[in-house]
């Protein structure tokens, strides 16, 4: 029988548009799209690199609460409002992902709010970063 978890955080927004932080189907795991609002202060951080950090911390929060981390992250979808951003989140997202290395999406929408500069969407997989990994390089 097919397991599923629902994780809610309490924020305004996903009960206003009816959706979960996380949703859990047995080890596949899918994490809404994520901004860098603090869930304590219920703040957004106005610095970029300080918005990009707490976008990363909100996401291992609710990953971490199904026994999971970034470690089984597969797949990224990075959200930057502004293009001139783009060299300093990816080296965060670089810096956050070094080793985990998953198929990633980068683009520069408009966001939900001009206060947003960026939002992550992740899919991960229960156990990945305990798997064995081949890592193959094609020449393209």
């Amino acid at each position: 029988m097919t397991h599923i978890i629902k994780v809610k955080t309490g924020s305004k927004f996903e009960e206003q548009a009816s959706y979960s932080r996380i949703v859990a189907v047995d080890n596949w795991i899918y994490v809404s799209n994520t901004a860098g609002r603090n869930p304590l202060t219920k703040e957004i951080p106005a610095d970029l690199r300080e918005q990009t950090l707490q976008v990363f911390a909100n996401i291992e929060a609710a990953l971490a609460a199904i026994d999971a981390s970034l470690q089984d992250v597969v797949c990224s979808r990075v959200f930057i409002q502004n293009p001139d951003d783009v060299p300093t989140v990816m080296a965060i997202i670089g810096e956050k992902f070094r080793g985990i290395n998953p198929a990633s999406t980068v683009t520069c929408p408009p966001l939900g709010s001009t206060v947003y500069k960026v939002e992550l969407e992740v899919t991960a997989y229960r156990g990945v970063g305990k798997a064995e990994i081949q890592e193959i390089t094609v020449a393209l």
